[in-house]
């Protein structure tokens, strides 16, 4: 663990506390919820640890279109800057990541002297992304620069049981971290950050659509953005995190991934709901001068009651 997450370690687990609920079986109409105390720690990502951890939840982040990106050269690039970013552990630094946050410089990595192809190729995948979205059209026009602006590309993800809670220490590491490394000559200085997430909507379930004659629960539709059709369901965060950023955003949008999905794969990801579950990627922009106060209300956002 570097020696100034050490010192900001304590304050991080105070204000972050790693409460999991676990719903369990009451066998009556309330739900009953235990609550887990775990302990959380906050570590530099360590090529020799965290290589299978990270690249599983980048797999993760990018979903279906992971299958297209080099996702195994994205986290050797991520694991070649070890004192930029955070892993998230429970059993001590040896043990695999609960979540994981990073920057990469899209502008350095693209340009001649420090080409990296595979990023990109990232960016190319990003921009195409962002350009199906009107709402991101600010975004597809940086992105279509030559070269590209020094524009932060944040990745981070985490296992799904895992609290938000641990969000905002990893960002608030973030912006110490940029500023020593520009303090010693490295080139992070960023006019942009832009955050990769996800996006569900509930969506009605193919599995209905069968003989079965028995009655069904009505499924509760909602107008929210993201569905396709009348009556689309409500689209919902991964990241709570995410709605905050948007407050501060220069744009944001959702996008559809490229990969075609086969049929009945919503319903592979119920999870035992009445709903299948339908993925979709998210992008935010945010200047980089508004980017320290967005994320002291992210902090503020999910700090822990009683905190």
């Amino acid at each position: 663990m570097s020696k100034r997450k050490q010192q900001s370690e304590d304050k991080a687990i105070t204000n972050s506390s790693g409460n999991a609920h676990v719903e369990e079986d009451s066998g009556d109409s309330d739900e009953d919820f235990e609550t887990l105390d775990v302990d959380f720690e906050w570590f530099d990502p360590s090529p020799e640890i965290d290589f299978h951890g990270i690249k599983s939840l980048l797999n993760q982040l990018f979903d279906i279109d992971a299958v297209n990106l080099n996702i195994s050269a994205l986290t050797d690039l991520i694991l070649s800057q070890p004192t930029l970013g955070s892993t998230v552990k429970v059993d001590g630094q040896e043990t695999d990541a609960y979540a994981f946050l990073s920057v990469i410089n899209l502008h350095t990595h693209t340009t001649a002297d420090g080409s990296k192809p595979f990023v990109a190729e990232l960016a190319s995948y990003l921009r195409s992304r962002s350009a199906s979205n009107t709402q991101l059209s600010t975004l597809t026009t940086l992105l279509s620069q030559t070269p590209l602006p020094k524009i932060g590309l944040i990745l981070t993800d985490r296992l799904i049981n895992c609290p938000a809670e641990v969000a905002p220490p990893m960002y608030a590491f973030l912006p110490e971290e940029i500023a020593w490394a520009v303090q010693e000559g490295e080139p992070y200085e960023f006019t942009h950050y832009l955050i990769v997430s996800k996006t569900y909507t509930e969506i009605a379930s193919q599995l209905d659509n069968g003989e079965d004659e028995r009655p069904k629960k009505k499924k509760k539709q909602k107008g929210g953005s993201g569905g396709s059709g009348g009556g689309a369901f409500e689209t919902m965060y991964f990241h709570p995190e995410d709605e905050v950023f948007e407050r501060y955003a220069l744009c944001a949008g959702g996008y559809e991934y490229a990969t075609q999905r086969d049929e009945g794969t919503s319903d592979s990801k119920r999870a035992f709901q009445e709903m299948g579950i339908r993925p979709m990627g998210r992008l935010i922009l945010i200047e980089a001068g508004k980017f320290t106060e967005a994320v002291a209300a992210v902090g503020e956002f999910l700090k822990p009651l009683g905190a």
